[in-house]
């Protein structure tokens, strides 16, 4: 099995990296891992992953990486697995409402890979993992605005932001890849002072889990 660890920035994964060069890991036998540093955002992550599946093709895709939170009743450190994908600001604002291409009618909300608007994983993978399902929403910006906030949550309901997952599901889902995005709670959506961020327990916490999962496969 050919597995493609995807990540945005070689920090987020860094203890991962470190447990796999020891050699000495309980990894399964037949498990390949290839390692993709995309960097950060929407438009680096969608060419870095497609370029890199065009040169070697994988079973599975797993995406790692920390985010933001809109529930703060989800502790900072906590890792989760998004479930369904959301593109945040492709949209419009008219008169303090947010309308999405979907709502324009300029795409139809089921024509693939979307469902109902949404960029769904319903993949074995992530049905096995016990990680909590949430959703993820993706932007092209650290959301900070109260107003900006409010929107999402009235329109998309997410639960962890992120720059890149969308891009990892909309890939995986038209190429028909097995893929899995798991994230962990570096901050709350709106915290500006990064001292109260939490960004080193994040990875830690992140990379127990994936090496966890990447030890089930």
């Amino acid at each position: 099995m050919v597995c493609l660890l995807v990540a945005a920035t070689a920090i987020e994964i860094s203890p991962f990296l470190e447990y796999y060069r020891r050699g000495k890991n309980h990894l399964p036998h037949n498990l390949q891992i290839d390692i993709l540093v995309t960097g950060i955002g929407l438009t680096t992550c969608t060419y870095a992953l497609t370029k890199q599946i065009q040169i070697k093709r994988p079973d599975i895709v797993v995406q790692a990486g920390i985010g933001g939170c809109f529930d703060k009743e989800i502790p900072l450190g906590s890792v989760v697995a998004i479930k369904q994908e959301t593109l945040g600001d492709q949209v419009v604002l008219e008169a303090g409402k947010m309308k999405t291409l979907f709502d324009l009618g300029l795409v139809s909300k089921d024509q693939f890979p979307y469902s109902k608007g949404r960029l769904i994983n319903n993949g074995e993978v992530l049905k096995k993992v016990k990680l909590k399902k949430v959703t993820g929403i993706t932007t092209n910006e650290i959301t900070t605005s109260k107003q900006k906030i409010k929107l999402y949550r009235d329109n998309f309901n997410p639960v962890i932001e992120s720059l890149e997952g969308a891009a990892l599901h909309y890939v995986c889902l038209m190429e028909k890849i097995h893929f899995i995005q798991i994230r962990s709670v570096s901050n709350y959506i709106g915290e500006r002072n990064k001292k109260n961020w939490n960004i080193k327990d994040s990875i830690h916490n992140l990379n127990k889990e994936l090496i966890r999962l990447l030890e089930s496969l």
